[in-house]
């Protein structure tokens, strides 16, 4: 017989159902996988309004922008101007600010000076006709393109008809990835930098995209090609000058052409020839390039016996009466 001493010491074992601890277990590993999951949805949503609310914005200004545009030309696809490189959906242009955040950031401070990255560059006056006011602008962009580390990829050329400035790529630095719109981080410093500068003066400007000779491997019709891109370089150039301070009525006109004006036309594949040129054109030549495509006020001689002024409208009227009774 066991003695009372050993029959305290005896263990006692108890059974628990395995079942029991599973639903245990299972019904708190539910309640975090719901947790996760509600987590996850709203991040999920939270990205798609942010991103809803930006390309409505940057609609909105597109629409506002002349000759904005939202599909390239042929392929229906989104244009890169619109957001980053292919296959991402996160926007890396600017929107335009048509100058007015240089303005609030002035109202708010009380300074003077332009604020940004063209902080102190003064010119001594707003506009600029003669050749020497040409030298002296020319002389200022060359400091520019200096500070921001692009001395060799910013050329000025002083011409009758105004200032053309080429910002263009070397061997060694592009303005822009090869084959996109999407502008390196020193070009975009760079357009931001001129922007506070073109903001003090009166002078237009025309912006004009160009590329080299190497052909896309699509070569029908509607295929993306080197009009388009030259086009959406201009727009997006546009683009970082306003958001740098520039007022949206200093451009004119904004244009590609792709590469059919070639700097160095020995190679048309050469590094140079992928440029944006910016012609700050004095008011003569600004006036007759804004009647060139609207309607004259004025008769403005072109050729002998050739003007830029409309016909008669009775005249008109004549001659369209004469056709009608010929047919």
């Amino acid at each position: 017989m066991l003695s009372k001493l050993d029959k305290s010491q005896h263990a006692v074992v108890k059974r628990v159902s395995r079942r029991q601890a599973d639903e245990a277990h299972g019904s708190a590993a539910w309640k975090v996988a719901f947790a996760d999951f509600c987590l996850a949805l709203l991040a999920l949503f939270l990205v798609m309004w942010l991103m809803a609310t930006r390309q409505q914005e940057h609609l909105q200004e597109l629409l506002k922008a002349a000759g904005g545009s939202l599909l390239d030309e042929g392929r229906g696809r989104m244009s890169e101007s619109m957001g980053g490189p292919r296959g991402s959906l996160i926007a890396r242009q600017p929107l335009p600010s048509n100058g007015d955040t240089l303005a609030l950031r002035r109202l708010s401070s009380g300074d003077s000076e332009p604020a940004g990255p063209g902080e102190g560059m003064r010119l001594s006056k707003a506009h600029y006709e003669s050749h020497s006011d040409m030298v002296e602008l020319s002389n200022v962009l060359a400091k520019v393109g200096e500070k921001v580390g692009l001395t060799k990829n910013v050329r000025t050329i002083i011409t009758p008809y105004g200032l053309r400035v080429l910002l263009h790529d070397t061997d060694k630095q592009g303005m822009f990835q090869r084959g996109s719109s999407v502008p390196n981080k020193r070009f975009r410093n760079l357009l931001r930098t001129l922007g506070p500068l073109f903001e003090q003066i009166d002078n237009q400007m025309l912006i004009v995209g160009h590329t080299d000779s190497l052909p896309y491997a699509d070569q029908s019709y509607n295929a993306f090609s080197n009009w388009t891109l030259s086009s959406e370089r201009a727009m997006a150039a546009r683009s970082y000058l306003l958001a740098g301070g520039m007022p949206a009525n200093s451009v004119l006109q904004v244009v590609g052409l792709a590469d059919r004006a070639p700097i160095n036309t020995e190679d048309t594949t050469a590094h140079e020839n992928r440029r944006i040129e910016l012609l700050i054109l004095t008011s003569g030549q600004a006036r007759s390039i804004a009647q060139m495509f609207g309607a004259p006020t004025e008769t403005l001689p072109l050729l002998e016996d050739v003007s830029t002024s409309l016909p008669d409208s009775d005249a008109l009227q004549a001659l369209r009466g004469r056709l009608h009774r010929a047919m």
